[in-house]
């Protein structure tokens, strides 16, 4: 087999590593499925033993992928569950499906870009660290570093998602998790695929920005540390105090975010539900962490948040009655969430198979869909192509 002699005994031990990690299968298990010790198990999977090809067959059947998954010269073998799990006390089944999904996503997103030839762009600043200092004052400060770095001047950032993305080169999924998943997004950073980033789409957009520019304060931070961002985190840890107050400094800069609000206030005279819900709007924030911010930096009294919510809150029909139309924002990223895989993932997947250079059933291995769901994918871009090229040759 081609592929068994391209890849070097310390890769396909690796690569077989992974898939038994990813299978849950012990060394003890693996070694007696194919007939050999434990420690002849630990001599293949340090590539110290070259594997036959035999026990390859054997070991991807027991793992669950296929050999050709295992030998592709350009896929991506990375397990982020173990890396995930050495940082966290505790773990639900959630968890571990949403680590999962990660892990799927990056491994496919950066396989079809290997097979395709793209190079993408990576943009990123040092990594600073936070080992001495008051943690939120450090966020605060990185916060302002990076927007001057990424030339986003103190106004309201238009687009959190694009700047991580484009600016940063950061790979950043959103996908729809269990409903019952506490996980409001992920974040971790691999030598081989870069920085990436998972959000909740379930989330309403202010918070999917706010996480989003939360795990952004991870990556500039401590960027080789992984981490679970879950719903009503307390925060209490070093790390966490820097990143959640990088996310807050990132998106609603001390000097600008205050400007904005004097001068609000200046016409309004008192902190009223329509100053809120137009700032709150202004900086694409929750209304709840518009009036937190404002507390935080002293413009309003502590409390002034629990005094609206003892007071019917601030709604969303509230905000519909201010902003009209404004107030329902198209969500993007939440309407890609909703398709079987992302836009850029079904184009890459089409060039794929239109250049022949996967088969129908190693792309449906690899993105985790049915031959059908693939199928209609590929048939529904080939219509759109085909439309596009009668249009050309009528307009000739």
């Amino acid at each position: 087999m081609t592929a068994l002699n391209e890849l070097s005994a310390q890769e396909i031990g690796r690569r077989l590593r992974i898939a038994r990690e990813i299978a849950n299968v012990r060394q003890d298990d693996a070694a007696q499925f194919i007939g050999v010790s434990r420690p002849t198990l630990v001599s293949i999977e340090k590539g110290a033993r070259r594997v036959r090809i035999q026990e390859i067959q054997a070991l991807a059947r027991h793992y669950g992928v296929s050999v050709n998954a295992l030998l592709r010269r350009e896929a991506v073998h990375t397990d982020l569950v173990p890396r995930f799990r050495k940082l966290r006390e505790t773990e639900d089944e959630h968890t571990v499906e949403a680590v999962r999904l990660f892990n799927d996503l990056i491994k496919a997103d950066v396989e079809l870009e290997n097979v395709l030839g793209i190079q993408r762009r990576f943009n990123y600043p040092p990594e600073r660290g936070l080992n001495e200092g008051d943690a939120v004052m450090l966020g605060e400060a990185h916060a302002s570093e990076l927007r001057d770095w990424l030339g986003l001047g103190s106004g309201p950032i238009a687009d959190i998602f694009s700047v991580i993305e484009h600016g940063l080169g950061i790979r950043l999924y959103q996908r729809r998790l269990s409903s019952r998943s506490r996980v409001a997004g992920l974040f971790t950073y691999d030598d081989n695929v870069g920085a990436c980033i998972l959000l909740n789409a379930n989330h309403p957009l202010p918070r999917r920005v706010q996480t989003a520019s939360h795990e952004t304060g991870h990556f500039y931070g401590t960027r080789r540390m992984p981490e679970v961002l879950e719903d009503d985190e307390k925060f209490l840890s070093r790390d966490e105090r820097y990143a959640n107050s990088f996310g807050r400094a990132f998106l609603t800069p001390a000097d600008s975010f205050g400007e904005s609000f004097r001068q609000l206030k200046e016409i309004t005279g008192k902190t009223t539900r329509r100053l809120v819900i137009l700032l709150a709007d202004q900086y694409g924030i929750s209304r709840q962490a518009c009036v937190l911010r404002l507390e935080e930096l002293g413009l309003v009294k502590k409390g002034t948040w629990s005094w609206f919510e003892n007071n019917g809150g601030i709604t969303d029909d509230q905000a519909r009655e201010v902003l009209g139309g404004e107030a329902d924002r198209r969500d993007a990223g939440k309407a890609d969430a909703d398709r079987l895989i992302s836009h850029r993932m079904s184009l890459m997947a089409h060039a794929v198979w239109k250049r022949e250079l996967m088969s129908e059933g190693q792309l449906s291995e690899l993105l985790k869909l049915s031959r059908l769901q693939l199928r209609e994918i590929i048939d529904q871009i080939e219509l759109e192509e085909k439309e596009t090229d009668d249009l050309l040759k009528h307009s000739e």
